[in-house]
């Protein structure tokens, strides 16, 4: 039998190569120059550089041996000649090459000094975006919804009020479920869940299903995609950076302000509210198959430490026994702690001054002075610009600064700024734009400050409930302040009273958190010995 190619003689269940320097007789082989002799399972090379005897090799970390620009397994399983394999016992049987090994992504990431935290931190980062432009749009719909249906200001309020309570209320226990089932899973349930309750507001007729649907249904998806996510996600997957990439996270609300306040407002001009709750929809639809490829729930489960974590050991992926009690319990233990009051009452005061009055009546009361509701929509927008790199620079301040003195600035500046406000209508839209850069700079600033306080206080392995706590805090103020607001512009027919009000908590805001961990109590010291997480 002669190879096509000629490289290979077979004769008498011999091997003979066509240019003689390999000659198989008997299943032993012999160069034709006699430098390798191979026969009963032995190896010996005349450099002794490589022995092969009882299975067993000496001198030699290499298991192949180059003939000719040919490869023999030191095993004396397979001969490679010409690129394909051939079985030594089984002379001309060609075998495929192996296949390439494949490569996960985060190495893939990890060979270009990149870490995979980064990857779920933009992840995170795109869905917060999303939920944010969705939790910004009733400011838009204000109007729309009035002039369509007739309901009153108090009574759309109502709903957005529910949706901020829900909002807040969730994320505790979000927390805990997250530990369970895991951050990713939970994120596509939400994001789905906000999808159908958005897109099903365009099918309302009456001011019940606007309660049920944007109050409950879309106020519990966004409980999870809520500051709590950012918190946990920083925690869990950085170590170093933890403020800066917090003060990101935490920046994607004014980013999706940024985005969607002016889009959504043009859209619902010139086609009408649904076709703009239909934009938002598809948006959270659209990010749904990332967030489930993509996102990933601790570093070990890609086999990562925490970015800046150069420990020799990853910790192993291990959810916690979280449940609703342990939640309660943690709760307990807040309630019992002077510091978890301050750190309530002040974030109280942050919702209320933000997303429950600026962030749901600032365009229906530029609408009440004249100003285009496309135009107001721009004033959240430019509040959301500046707020980016106020929250970021926040995170960096954070990790060097007192954050105490943090929050003091950040609550007295943001009271000046309310207090100014109502005198801003008198000086037309450039006065307004004033106020929209100056309190953009610390809408959201508090968050990584106070987040770090949280940990301070509670220990990083309690941030994600505890924090979710002094969210619910904040949404409690958001959503007493969108509801009050609201009642108070149907009585008196004026936000003046409302913003006044708010500008005066955030004083009062201020001098509270000087007191943050200043006077250790019983609650304190209990600390130490309850785990919150168990």
């Amino acid at each position: 039998m002669i190879l096509a190619d000629e490289s290979f003689i077979l004769a008498d269940e011999s091997l003979i190569l066509a240019d003689e320097s390999l000659i198989l007789v008997n299943e032993s082989f012999i160069l034709a120059d006699e430098s390798l002799i191979l026969a009963d399972e032995s190896l010996i090379l005349v450099n002794e550089s490589f022995i092969l005897a009882d299975e067993s090799l000496i001198l030699a970390d290499e298991s192949l041996i180059l003939v000719n620009e040919s490869l023999i397994l030191a095993d004396e399983s397979f001969i490679l000649v010409n690129e394909s394999f051939i079985l030594a016992n089984e002379p001309l049987k060609l075998l495929p090459l192996p296949p390439a090994p494949t490569m996960s992504l985060p190495s893939f990431l990890a060979r270009r000094s990149f870490h995979y935290g980064w990857i779920v931190a933009g992840l995170t980062f795109l869905a917060l975006l999303v939920a944010a432009g969705i939790r910004s749009a009733p400011g838009v719909f204000i109007v729309p919804l009035e002039q369509e249906f007739g309901w009153s200001r108090a009574t759309i309020s109502l709903a957005i009020s529910i949706n901020l309570v829900l909002y807040g209320l969730i994320g505790p226990f979000a927390a805990t479920v997250m530990e369970r089932i895991g951050i990713r899973r939970m994120m596509v349930f939400s994001l789905a869940v906000i999808a159908l309750g958005v897109g099903l507001t365009t099918l309302m007729s009456a001011s019940w299903q606007l309660v049920l649907l944007w109050g409950v249904v879309v106020g519990s998806g966004s409980g999870v995609i809520a500051l709590v996510l950012g918190a946990i996600v920083v925690n869990r997957w950085f170590l170093e950076k933890r403020g800066l990439v917090l003060g990101i996270l935490t920046a994607s609300t004014a980013t999706g302000q940024l985005v969607f306040l002016p889009m959504l407002a043009s859209i619902a001009d010139r086609f009408g509210w649904r076709t703009a709750a239909l934009a938002l929809t598809g948006a959270a639809v659209l990010i749904i198959p990332a967030i489930a490829a993509f996102m990933r729930d601790r570093p070990a489960d890609v086999g990562l430490r925490p970015f800046g974590d150069n420990s020799e050991t990853v910790e192993l992926s291990q959810p916690r026994a979280n449940s609703i009690t342990s939640t309660l319990n943690a709760l307990w233990v807040g309630m019992r702690n002077r510091d978890f009051w301050l750190l309530f009452g002040s974030f109280f005061i942050c919702g209320a001054s933000t997303n429950g009055l600026i962030g749901t009546h600032l365009i229906p009361a530029c609408i009440d002075h004249g100003i285009p509701e496309v135009k107001a929509a721009g004033l959240l927008a430019i509040m959301g610009l500046f707020d980016f790199f106020g929250t970021t620079m926040s995170g960096w301040l954070s990790d060097r600064w007192n954050n105490r003195y943090l929050l003091f600035w950040y609550y007295g500046l943001r009271g000046l700024s309310l207090i100014f406000l109502p005198f801003s209508f008198n000086f037309s839209f450039y006065g307004l734009s004033i106020f929209a850069v100056f309190y953009g700079l610390d809408w959201i600033a508090t968050v990584p400050p106070t987040v770090r306080l949280v940990a301070n206080v509670f220990g990083k392995e309690n941030v994600g409930v505890m924090f979710g706590w002094i969210v619910a805090g904040h949404q409690l103020g958001a959503a007493t302040a969108a509801f009050g607001a609201g009642v108070l512009r149907t009585w008196t027919g004026s936000y003046l009273q409302a913003f006044i009000l708010s500008g005066i908590l955030c004083l009062i805001a201020a001098v509270c958190v000087l007191q943050i961990g200043q006077s250790p109590t019983k609650g304190n010291s209990e600390l130490s010995s309850v785990t919150l997480n168990s």
